[in-house]
């Protein structure tokens, strides 16, 4: 019974994971942490963890060499994931909230689903209830995003007054405290952020089917968003200054996005989709966002208003619609594989019976003729 619920259990832990970075992170932005600065260290706290625990398998077990197309696919993925969808991300979530960080992770579903459309890697068949829930969740999906951006609603005003991450004077985040503009804006370049990242999920699966190591084609990855987040890091911000780490949140932030969630996280979400698949994965987050709701309002102070939350729920549907989707096409798929197996089963036997009848036959024909032969050669 316990090792039945292990998958369960991991995919809570890594919701919680999820919950503390956008929490610890917006924390940090808050007191004035640079987000690209954030990133970068985020990344290479991240390659300085990985990178030994890689090496270490390199010696245990034999690699293939990784060619240099592979090298320009993850180049690629790292720039497009990593180097622009979180900094887009981050930077979004520096003048958005928490909440709606979370919020926007239950629309990757519904945004991947649209590219993979595009890219014609997924088929929509209007007229079966799999295709309307595609459909449906795709729209539910716009409708989550319209509504935290443009619609606030009442206020509902964090539980606890003496925050634990305190920060300076109004609560960030709250949408009195960002212009509504400023607000709206940002809110769709978080969508396009998570638009870079999914993506990055379509050419990540591209680039596994060449080179099937996850761990070493992370560790790449991480090396090259390293790079490349530097460069930005360092355009975006010149005052070095402002690069000194001190024994702060900021600190805090980087080594626990580092470790926990580039690090332990990674871990846990291979072996969680291992075991149970993709779809079992992502019906958990929504989990997220409920836990970052109580988080953010309890701890940052957050004031969450109306719109965001029913934003999220409209989110939440958008995702379970298209898990619902892809079920029920996917024991479609098994039921016509079925059916097919089956009537090429009994095609099989009729040929099989036909064959052993006809068989049969000329045993007979061949058995009477012999006997006829014999009777004539008698005396």
């Amino acid at each position: 019974m316990e090792a039945s619920m292990k998958p369960y259990y991991v995919a809570i832990l890594i919701q919680l994971i999820y919950t503390g970075m956008f929490v610890i992170s917006k924390a940090a932005f808050n007191q004035g942490m640079n987000t690209y600065i954030y990133i970068f260290y985020r990344q290479a706290a991240g390659s300085l963890i990985l990178l030994p625990i890689a090496l270490l398998r390199k010696k245990n077990a034999q690699r293939p060499v990784m060619s240099s197309r592979v090298l320009l696919k993850l180049f690629l993925c790292a720039l497009i994931g990593i180097a622009l969808g979180v900094n887009l991300y981050h930077v979004s979530l520096k003048f958005t909230s928490a909440t709606v960080a979370s919020a926007a992770d239950s629309s990757l579903p519904a945004i991947t689903f649209f590219f993979a459309v595009l890219l014609r890697m997924e088929d929509v068949k209007l007229r079966s209830s799999s295709g309307i829930a595609k459909v449906t969740g795709v729209a539910l999906c716009l409708a989550g995003v319209f509504t935290i951006a443009f619609y606030a609603g009442p206020s509902i005003s964090p539980p606890n007054h003496h925050r634990a991450f305190a920060s300076d004077p109004a609560p960030a985040g709250s949408k009195p405290a960002v212009p509504k503009g400023v607000w709206i804006q940002w809110t769709f370049l978080m969508v396009v952020g998570e638009m870079c990242w999914c993506l990055w999920i379509i050419l990540e699966t591209a680039v596994l089917k060449d080179y099937p190591d996850k761990l070493f084609v992370t560790v790449t990855e991480c090396l090259f968003s390293t790079v490349q987040t530097f460069v930005v890091a360092v355009v975006a911000e010149r005052d070095f200054s402002k690069w000194k780490l001190g024994f702060n949140i900021s600190l805090l932030a980087i080594l626990y996005s580092g470790s926990m969630v580039t690090g332990a996280s990674y871990y846990l979400q291979t072996w969680c989709l291992q075991m149970r698949g993709p779809m079992f994965f992502a019906a958990w987050t929504p989990l997220c966002f409920v836990f970052t709701v109580f988080c953010s309002s309890f701890f940052l102070g957050e004031i969450v208003h109306v719109g965001s939350i029913l934003g999220g729920i409209l989110l939440v549907g958008s995702l379970y619609t298209i898990l619902w989707g892809k079920s029920k096409e996917s024991k479609a798929d098994d039921v016509a594989d079925d059916t097919e197996k089956d009537e090429h089963n009994k095609k099989s036997s009729q040929g099989y019976l036909e064959e052993l009848q006809h068989t049969t036959a000329e045993v007979k024909e061949s058995t009477l003729t012999g006997s006829s032969t014999l009777h004539v050669q008698e005396p």
